[in-house]
């Protein structure tokens, strides 16, 4: 019997489950266990693979602490059969969705689609499962809700040297804290010194818990320090066979520029193109970096960074793993646990700017990624090979080039390194492989989201909040500081009237409880979330704006896209030369005038002011800093696809983050605006974010959800894809009208600029050219003068366009808003519902222009 997963073929007859011995015979299940292994995977056991599966197997915890490629994915495996055997839910968290998500398939393939499911924040897979695979945060908050009454009866944490994380550590935390009945596995190639969590987690489970270490790799690793310029380093691994090879920079735009550079190299066969070819099939590349991306991976050369598109990072990884790509270049993003064969792991550098300054690698950030290269099953070596810094290769070469003259040798000018360089050599680099990694240490935090997700809590929130701010890894002095950052939090909770006490225990013995009005997903996920709550009563609900400007309100709390931030002011001050030149401002005054132009920040006077009325009654909020900005908003208001936004911006490199604080701003309006705030309008606007955000990149969000509900599974094979596409952008037909609205308004934007050029290229295809699009407004023009053209909120409202939807297209009629609103000048336009989806935004065939 055959299954299909998400269009993968499971054969039943291989699941572990049917296997499983009945009781809770340890003897019995290391033995069922160790059988499979051989005659599934044809593995057999290493020693600390063992000995982890007989502690596991006897129920106490382990931390798993040896290198990678050394079968920890297998121990994992074992913890959840251990689990499943006697009848307890067991958890498996990472630190990214990706990780998730490759672990969820795999499990599958062991388990069975019956017995796994998936929680990431976006989407819920079968979330009754014996099974979860889910982000770290998704366990801890299910942790804070629940405690030790939460049905977790085994955690699998992998890669938990994300601890030491400084903004995430404490999601790897709580569910030690939290979860005292789970048995433990934590796992990673870089965790260093344990004692603490050892004795920790006796301590708090009653279960013993033991240490594996081993640096014995399967794969051993041949380390290298070179002084050849990068393009004969290159040259020279791929000469030898080391690929494929992982290229790691420090700067996404370095990562990019050296993919670019190697076009020139011919890095695959025929053969081998072909293959690429066919493996991306339909796959959706759109304008911009993704052209660039598909010129490169049809090239056999992939690039791997965190500004990405997360489907473009998935295509990467999934050509690597079926050995397509012989050149990766990327960022330290692939170290994080994905499986991807690599032999050769190339540093361009052993410094890194860290946010702060620049600094020399840490031993564990240098270990993690080192350990890609060479994959037990894969390789039977790996290499790691330092590239020297670029004034020590100029000196080799000007070495090289004296031969073995002692005279001409000493009469050699040696390139110094550049002023305030951090640099490296190969003793540093020699250091670094023998290295520890640095302890880990607490990075626990306080937050609004975590006070809601304990009060919402059955029982005592007061005891419960207690134990989680007096028992957690913090030292005495910073546990104060989080329980009086707790109180302030509390209270400002009560003040905005989010929470409230009781005066006397509810059903669920509660003393306080959320409010009950609120929507059930509401959330505080910002410091000035409870000021943007008090803020919304602020704005007029009958000004044209105030759907816009509910969205400034949620812009000013969220962190800064600095590279959209920094794009918007790039180009304002642009826009000011070119006005400023027209005028005849000379240089020096430009100069000085330049230095008041910043990038948009709308309600920026009325949040300040209101901020520090807020203070005043809430001294909680004294360090947080309000950011007024404009992204989601500067989008609709330019009626912007995605793509043209990026583009407009010059954002390709950076799109990955700039669809990150969409999606975030999309979550923070979902769940902190409430009801009673909502108009059709901001309504219309959410709907039309996330769609845009699902749209532009899906995340498998529409396939796992289609699995949840048994869509995903047939007993008929069909052919693999690494295309996530996402569903048909008709299907939501709120955000579809929206998104129908703006283009149509983005014409009549264009032309108001008289950006006749653009309008062409939008058009041409429909036979709309530039100088159609400009006789067909002349006669507009002499009528109302080229200023006529209104392009404010009234103008893009609603109001302004007439939709006839019919089965297979929509007839649109956007008014012109003219000067004396006669309103009798309007562009027509078809839109094709087919094409819409296919092509996953408004496919609009402009029909004519008059009144």
């Amino acid at each position: 019997m055959r299954r299909v997963v998400d269009n993968r073929c499971i054969m039943t007859s291989s699941l572990l489950t049917d296997r499983l011995p009945p009781g809770d015979d340890p003897d019995a299940l290391v033995e069922t266990f160790a059988d499979w292994a051989f005659e599934e995977r044809g593995l057999s056991l290493y020693p600390a693979q063992e000995e982890a599966l007989l502690e596991i197997a006897t129920g106490g915890n382990v931390i798993l602490s040896t290198p990678t490629g050394s079968g920890k994915s297998l121990v994992a495996i074992a913890a959840h059969a251990a689990a499943l055997a006697r009848g307890a839910r067991t958890f498996y968290t990472a630190p990214i969705k990706a990780l998730v998500s490759e672990k969820f398939f795999a499990l599958i393939d062991v388990f069975g689609p019956e017995k796994v499911g998936m929680l990431t924040g976006d989407a819920a897979v079968n979330e009754g499962a014996e099974i979860i695979c889910c982000t770290a945060e998704i366990l801890a908050n299910i942790a804070l809700r629940q405690g030790a009454r939460a049905d977790v009866g085994s955690v699998v944490m992998d890669e938990f040297h994300f601890y030491a994380d400084p903004s995430r550590g404490w999601a790897w935390q709580v569910p030690l804290v939290e979860l005292p009945q789970a048995q433990f596995l934590l796992m990673s190639a870089t965790l260093g010194d344990t004692t603490f969590f050892k004795e920790d987690l006796t301590r708090r489970t009653g279960r013993d818990t033991v240490e594996i270490t081993s640096v014995e790799r399967p794969v051993p690793l041949f380390y290298e320090y070179v002084v050849t310029p990068m393009h004969e380093t290159i040259d020279d691994l791929l000469k030898g066979q080391q690929a494929p090879v992982y290229i790691v920079h420090f700067t996404q735009q370095s990562a990019v520029e050296r993919a670019q550079s190697l076009m020139s190299v011919n890095v695959t066969t025929k053969e081998e193109k072909a293959a690429i070819a066919e493996l991306i099939g339909n796959f959706r590349f759109t304008a911009g970096f993704g052209k660039t991306l598909s010129r490169l991976v049809r090239h056999g050369i992939g690039v791997h960074h965190a500004g990405m598109l997360p489907r473009y990072r998935r295509l990467v990884e999934t050509l690597a793993q079926a050995g397509l790509l012989k050149i990766i270049c990327g960022t330290d993003t692939l170290g994080v646990g994905i499986n991807v064969p690599i032999r050769t792991v190339l540093f361009t550098a052993l410094s890194k700017y860290d946010g702060t300054r620049t600094r020399p690698l840490k031993a564990r950030e240098f270990h993690q990624i080192a350990g890609r290269a060479g994959r037990a099953g894969y390789d039977t070596i790996g290499t790691v090979v330092a590239e020297a810094p670029e004034h020590e290769i100029e000196n080799a070469r000007r070495l090289a080039k004296a031969g073995d003259d002692v005279k001409k040798r000493r009469r050699v000018v040696r390139v110094q390194a550049p002023e305030g360089f951090v640099g490296w050599s190969q003793t540093s680099y020699e250091k670094l492989q023998t290295a520890q990694p640095e302890p880990l240490t607490s990075h626990f935090q306080v937050t609004f989201a975590m006070l809601l997700n304990v009060i919402s809590r059955p029982g005592e929130a007061f005891a419960a909040m207690r134990h989680l701010l007096e028992d957690n890894h913090e030292p005495r002095p910073r546990q104060r500081r989080h329980i009086l950052r707790a109180i302030q939090i509390y209270r400002a909770l009560l003040k905005a009237g989010i929470v409230e006490k009781l005066d006397a225990p509810d059903a669920e013995g509660r003393t306080i409880r959320v409010v009950g009005d609120l929507q059930l997903d509401f959330a505080l996920n910002q410091p000035l979330s409870p000021f943007a709550l008090a803020a919304f009563d602020l704005l007029d609900k009958e000004s044209p704006d105030y759907a816009l400007d509910v969205v400034s309100v949620v812009e000013a709390t969220l962190d800064d896209p600095r590279q959209v931030l920094h794009a918007q002011l790039n180009k304002a001050k642009g826009e000011a030369v070119a006005a400023m030149k027209a005028e005849g401002i000379e240089y020096e005054e430009r100069m000085a005038l330049l230095e008041d132009v910043t990038y948009p920040k709308p309600l920026d006077e009325l949040l300040t002011a209101a901020l520090e009325t807020y203070r005043q009654g809430s001294p909680w909020v004294e360090d947080a800093q309000l950011s007024p900005k404009s992204v989601v908003r500067d989008m609709s208001e330019r009626a912007m696809t995605f793509h043209e936004y990026v583009g407009f911006y010059q954002l390709a490199r950076s799109e990955g983050l700039v669809l990150r604080y969409l999606a975030d701003c999309y979550r923070a309006l979902r769940q902190t605006v409430p009801a009673a705030a909502h108009t059709e309008e901001l309504t219309d606007l959410i709907e039309w974010l996330g769609e845009l955000v699902r749209q532009v990149d899906s995340s498998l969000l529409d396939e796992w959800s289609e699995l949840a509900a048994g869509g995903g599974v047939s007993d008929e094979t069909a052919p693999p894809t690494v295309d996530a596409t996402p569903r048909g952008v008709t299907g939501n037909a709120r955000a579809f009208r929206v998104l129908v609205r703006n283009a149509l308004f983005r014409r009549v934007e264009l032309a108001s600029l008289n950006r006749w050029d653009l309008l062409g290229e939008l058009d041409g295809a429909a036979g709309w050219t530039a100088d159609r699009w400009r006789a067909a407004f002349a006669p507009f023009f002499e009528l109302h003068g080229y200023g006529g053209i209104g392009i404010g909120p009234d103008a893009r409202g609603p109001k302004m366009i007439d939709i006839v939807e019919e089965p297979e297209r929509w007839l649109v009629r956007q008014v012109i808003d003219d000067p004396e609103d006669d309103h009798d000048w309007a562009i027509t336009a078809e839109v094709d519902l087919a094409a819409s989806d296919e092509a996953g935004e408004a496919v609009v065939w402009i029909t004519g222009f008059g009144d």
